[in-house]
């Protein structure tokens, strides 16, 4: 899924981008981490990547959802719907400001997913490479 994912981006990452990732979600204090929707029978069916990170506004902990991603076979089923809202939830008992992620424009399914929980922000949003 990982690889279909930076497929749809266009994104074509070293290995030792996409191990790092992996070790980064595994460990435990990493700022990185990842949950995966399974079906019944343990078949993957999505994930979502996020990032925990302090805010200067308020002392609370924010969540930026980084990568979501549904395999093509469980669209329609509300598999990214049950990761946000598993994000959601766990925000709410852990204290957590807010739950924030960024889509391309032109992202249409992404973007009706996003709407059912909020609007779209009036941002823009700059990018520096370095």
């Amino acid at each position: 899924m990982w690889a279909a994912y930076c497929t749809f981006y266009k994104q074509t990452l070293p290995e030792s981008v996409t191990a790092g990732v992996w070790a980064r979600i595994g460990d435990d204090s990493s700022p990185v981490h990842g949950v995966i929707a399974l079906c019944d029978d343990g078949t993957p069916l999505g994930f979502a990547n996020y990032v925990l990170h302090p805010h200067t506004w308020s002392d609370k902990t924010l969540c930026y959802l980084e990568d979501l991603y549904v395999a093509p076979e469980a669209r329609g089923r509300g598999v990214g719907h049950a990761l946000i809202t598993h994000l959601i939830e766990t925000g709410k008992t852990s204290g957590w400001g807010r739950v924030y992620c960024h889509t391309e424009a032109g992202n249409a399914a992404a973007r009706r997913l996003y709407d059912r929980f909020n609007a779209a922000e009036d941002l823009v949003r700059y990018t520096i490479a370095l």
